[in-house]
């Protein structure tokens, strides 16, 4: 495993996430496979594939209120053209009334190297 390969998996993760925290659809599909999986919060246990899920937090809830992610405690496993990237994700927000919170998620993102680029293929994300 090179510190290249492991710089270049964060940094797309950070992208990826700077990408939902502005609703930014391109980037995201971008970064994604079409067929990602995932279980999260939102799908109530089910396992979720292909992008429509997705598409309507991008879409049809827009807030337009700050939001901000930071990768905490990150750890980068590759297994030949998979990887592994686990960390907890604080999100910072802004209210209506300008209140500010934060929330924390325990996060696995797995990245599939296709046509020598990484694509992010399947994650697990949980409310801490």
């Amino acid at each position: 495993m090179s510190d290249n390969d492991v710089q270049q998996l964060l940094k797309l993760n950070k992208q990826l996430l700077d990408a939902i925290d502005h609703k930014d659809w391109n980037t995201y599909t971008a970064l994604c496979d079409e067929e990602l999986t995932s279980f999260e919060p939102e799908s109530e246990g089910h396992l979720i594939s292909g992008m429509d899920f997705h598409r309507f937090y991008f879409e049809m809830n827009p807030t337009g209120r700050p939001r901000q992610s930071t990768i905490s405690s990150p750890m980068v496993s590759i297994m030949g053209d998979v990887a592994l990237v686990t960390f907890v994700r604080i999100v910072q927000t802004i209210d209506e009334h300008g209140h500010d919170s934060s929330s924390a998620f325990e996060e696995t993102r797995i990245w599939q190297k296709q046509n020598d680029e990484w694509q992010h293929v399947h994650f697990h994300r949980s409310i801490v």
